[in-house]
C-alpha cells in the first residue's frame, strides 16, 4: 500500500515544487477567512446580520481566489489557456464586495467597530484578489497597472464616502503595500515555478547530449574502423582479380591477405560494439564531475586511478559514464558521491547519489545487463541496489591479480 510519503518521493523535482506553490494559494483560501472573515464576525457581534454578510462574502471571495489561481498555474505549466474568464469572474465578486462594503458604509448602522470590519474586509478583498491576478498576468508591468490601479480606486471610493483626504490617502497607501506585497509573493511563485521545470528541461537536454555524444563518438570509431579496411579490401580485391585474370598465383596470396584483413575487421567492430576500446578512468571521473556540477548536482571525487591496468581502467570508466547518465536522465539527486578504493588484490568503484535513481536493466550493451557484460570480461562484478529510502548505491569489483580481456561475441 503506498503512503503519503510514497506519493511525495515519486514526484519528481519540478511535480513537488508545483505542488507545494499550488497548495500553498489553497491555503490562501483559508488565510483570508481566518484573517478577515472571523475577525469580522468578532467585530460585529452586536449586529449579526452585518456579521453574516461579511463572513459569507468573504468566504465567496476565498473560493473565488483559490479557484482562480488553480487555472492561473494551470496556464502558467502550459497546460490549458490564459485563464481569462476564471479572471474576470473573480475581479466581479471583488467588485461585489467592494460595492456591498460600501452599501454598508453609507447606509448600514454606525459604529467604529462596523467601520473597522468592513474597512479590513474591503482591503483585505481587494489584496487577496491582486495578489491570485498575479498569477494569471504573466508581465511585470501589467502587475504593477493593477496594483497601481486597485490603491487609486480605493482612495478615489474613499473620498465620496466622506473619509478625509488624510485617511483616503492612508487607505491608499495601505492597499497599494498589502496588494504589492501578494502580488510580488505570487510574482515570485511563478518565478520560482517556470525555473525550475526550465532546470529540469536543461538537465533532460543535457542527458540527450550526452547520448547523441556517445553516438557521435560510436559512429567516428566505426568509420575510422571500416573505413580503412574496406579501402584496403577493395584496393586489394581489385589487385587480385587483375592478377587471377593474368594467371599469376600471387592472387592466391592477395585473397588471404583480404580474408585476414576481414576477420581483422570483425574483431575491431566487436570492440567498437562492445565498448572495449581503451578508455581513460581519470578523464571519465573529471568529466563526470564536471557534467553533474553543471546539472546542479554536487558532486565528490575521491579515490586515485593511477597505475590500474588498461583494461580495469576501460571497464571502470564504463561504469562511471553509464551511472552518470543515468543520475541525470532517471534520478532527482541532490548529491552524487563516486569513491575509487585500491588494494592489492581487488580496486572497488562506488558511486552513491540521493536521488534513488539506478541505470535501467536492459539488454544490448546499455543499463546494469551491459555493463555487467563489460565488467564480466575482466573478470568483475557489479551490485546496484538501494540503500536506505532515497539513496541508490553503485559497486563495481574488479580484481587486479591476472586481470585480462576476454573477447565477447557481438
Amino acid at each position: 500500500m503506498r503512503g503519503p510519503g510514497t506519493w511525495w518521493r515519486g514526484k519528481s523535482t519540478p511535480a513537488k515544487v508545483e505542488t507545494y506553490t499550488r497548495w500553498s494559494f489553497h491555503f490562501f483560501a483559508v488565510i483570508e477567512v481566518a484573517t478577515l472573515g472571523l475577525p469580522a464576525v468578532g467585530s460585529t457581534m452586536s449586529e449579526p446580520g452585518i456579521a453574516r454578510w461579511l463572513l459569507l462574502m468573504v468566504c465567496v471571495h476565498a473560493v473565488a481566489c483559490a479557484f482562480t489561481a488553480s487555472r492561473a498555474l494551470d496556464w502558467t505549466c502550459g497546460r490549458r489557456e490564459q485563464p481569462l474568464r476564471s479572471m474576470a469572474g473573480l475581479v466581479a465578486v471583488a467588485l461585489a464586495v467592494v460595492v456591498a462594503t460600501t452599501l454598508i458604509v453609507r447606509y448600514g448602522p454606525d459604529g467604529e467597530d462596523v467601520d473597522t470590519a468592513v474597512g479590513t474586509v474591503l482591503g483585505g478583498t481587494l489584496a487577496f484578489t491582486v495578489g491570485t491576478i498575479t498569477l494569471g498576468v504573466g508581465s511585470r508591468r501589467r502587475v504593477f497597472a493593477v496594483v497601481a490601479g486597485t490603491a487609486v480606486a480605493t482612495g478615489l471610493v474613499a473620498l465620496p464616502l466622506g473619509s478625509p483626504v488624510p485617511a483616503a490617502l492612508g487607505a491608499t497607501v495601505a492597499v497599494f503595500i498589502a496588494c504589492g506585497i501578494l502580488a510580488l509573493t505570487s510574482g515570485f511563485s511563478v518565478w520560482l515555478l517556470n525555473a525550475v521545470y526550465e532546470l529540469d528541461e536543461a538537465r533532460e537536454t543535457r542527458a540527450r547530449l550526452a547520448v547523441a555524444e556517445e553516438r557521435l563518438r560510436f559512429g567516428r570509431d566505426l568509420h575510422d574502423v571500416m573505413g580503412r579496411n574496406l579501402s584496403v579490401i577493395a584496393l586489394k580485391s581489385e589487385l587480385a582479380v587483375q592478377l587471377a585474370r593474368r594467371g599469376r598465383p600471387e592472387a592466391v596470396e592477395q585473397m588471404i591477405e583480404v580474408q585476414r584483413i576481414a576477420g581483422e575487421s570483425q574483431r575491431e567492430v566487436r570492440d567498437v560494439v562492445r565498448g572495449y576500446r581503451e578508455v581513460d578512468l581519470e578523464v571519465e571521473l573529471a568529466g563526470a564531475q564536471g557534467v553533474l556540477k553543471a546539472a546542479g548536482i554536487e558532486c565528490r571525487v575521491t579515490g586515485r586511478t593511477a597505475g590500474l591496468p588498461v583494461e580495469v581502467q576501460s571497464a571502470l570508466a564504463w561504469v562511471v559514464r553509464e551511472a552518470t547518465t543515468n543520475v541525470l536522465r532517471h534520478g532527482n539527486a541532490g548529491q552524487c558521491s563516486v569513491g575509487v578504493t585500491v588494494s592489492e588484490r581487488h580496486v572497488v568503484l562506488t558511486v552513491e547519489n540521493d536521488g534513488a535513481a539506478g541505470a535501467s536493466d536492459g539488454g544490448g550493451g546499455s543499463g546494469l545487463a551491459g555493463l555487467r557484460e563489460r565488467l564480466a570480461a575482466v573478470d568483475g562484478t557489479l551490485d546496484a541496489g538501494h540503500v536506505g529510502e532515497a539513496v541508490f548505491r553503485l559497486v563495481a569489483e574488479v580484481p587486479l591479480a591476472g586481470a585480462g580481456v576476454r573477447e565477447v561475441a557481438v
